[in-house]
Order: structure tokens, then sequence, then C-alpha cells
């Protein structure tokens, strides 16, 4: 196991939680509880926030921002995102063995306090690639029409802030090799599986499966090391 890896699974201990995964049939059960932007209870509380994120700096560093590669920047990231993304996890259907254990105690209010806490956050900043980035950026700026796959810009923003009211996640500097990866699992349908390994219901999950199969390996890459270096 990795060091990083023992650093989360640390973080899991010091709440005293389970590891111990759901059943696929206690799963299918219960549904999530949706967690959508326009029907929200209060919007959460960044001061409340900032405690309960103490376990989160783990993997996820101070302030929202991941020093480890693997593990995604959360400082800036918009909260209805936010929120959606833990509501899954509580509920076993984005399939995460570190994350599930962490979000499973979590109340709708502690959802909307850490939400309100990451997207005011502000992010470090990374490099991009040099190497390769020069093609991601004409990916994410004006997309292929010839190949059907459409400008990153046009849902996540031009500097990749995305968009809160649709639910599009601000990019700007995370870390490529997480981004590899999460394009790399759209494209095999395996973001969004439950613990029993179905398929999984999120709002703008279908729509980038199918993008993501359109992008070579290369076109992966690239616009994974030009997202890195985005201000």
């Amino acid at each position: 196991m990795s060091n990083a890896k023992r650093v989360a699974w640390a973080a899991v201990a010091l709440l005293g939680l389970s590891v111990t995964p759901v059943a696929p049939t206690a799963l299918a059960a219960t549904a999530p509880t949706p967690i959508i932007p326009g029907k929200l209870a209060p919007a959460g509380n960044v001061e409340a926030g900032a405690t309960k994120a103490a376990v989160c700096t783990a993997c996820h560093g101070q302030n929202g921002n991941s020093v480890n590669p693997e593990w995604p920047s959360l400082a800036g990231q918009n909260a209805a995102y936010i929120r959606e993304q833990l509501a899954m996890f509580r509920a076993g259907t984005r399939n995460n063995p570190i994350m599930y254990p962490l979000a499973a105690p979590l109340t709708d209010e502690d959802i909307h306090d850490l939400a309100a806490y990451f997207s005011v956050q502000t992010p470090a900043g990374l490099e991009a690639d040099p190497e390769h980035y020069k093609n991601g950026e004409r990916l994410y700026r004006a997309g292929d029409r010839n190949r059907q796959i459409p400008s990153c810009k046009a849902c996540h923003g031009p500097v990749g802030r995305g968009n809160p009211g649709a639910g599009y996640p601000a990019l700007v500097a995370q870390h490529s090799v997480y981004t590899v990866k999460q394009l790399t699992d759209y494209a095999n349908e395996q973001r969004y599986v439950d613990q029993a390994g179905q398929p999984a219901r999120s709002r703008n999950g279908h729509m980038m499966t199918t993008i993501s199969k359109r992008l070579t390996a290369d076109d992966i890459r690239d616009l994974a090391a030009y997202i890195q270096g985005l201000r």
C-alpha cells in the first residue's frame, strides 16, 4: 500500500468508521438522497464546513489544494457539484472504497457545509505540461467538429471555472493524473458505478461518457496537461 493510501485509511480510522462494503442488495433498496441545484436546504455554513473539512485535508490537502496527483483538488470547486458527488459517495452510487466510509455518516447539513467551504477556497495553481498542452488547449477551446467533440469551455468555462447552475464542475488547476483517470473512467463507463458494479445515474455522466469515448489516449493526456495549467 502506498504512503498516500495509508494516510487516507488513517483518516478513516480517525473518524472511527467501518470500511466494510455495503451489500449490493442493501444499496438497491436505498435510493440516494437527491441533492441538486435549485432544490436545496440552506446553502451551507462556510465556518462549520471548515471544521468538518479537517479530515479531508489528509487526501485533498490544506484548503482543498491536493498535493497528491491521484486525488482531486477541491479548492474553488462549485458547491453544487460537490454536493452531488458527496451524495453519490454517501449512497454508494459512485463506488470508491475510501470515500464511501467517509461520506456514509454525513448528514445533508454536513454536505452543504463542506460544499460551501471548499467552494470559497482559492486554487493554488499548477503548471501545464509543456510537452503536451498545445493540442489540449486546441481541444479545450475549440473541440473537434470532425469527430463531434465539443469544446470543453462550452460547459467548463474559458478558464475552467465551471457552471454551478448546470452542475458542471470547475477544472481549474486540476492534477493531470487525476483528470486522465476520470476521463478514462468515463470512456470505459466506470466513473459512476455502484458497489455491485452496476451503472449509476448522474446529471451529466451520460454526456461526459459520450464525449470521452471520442477522445484518443493522446487527446486525454493533452487535455489533462492543459487543464493542469489553467488559471
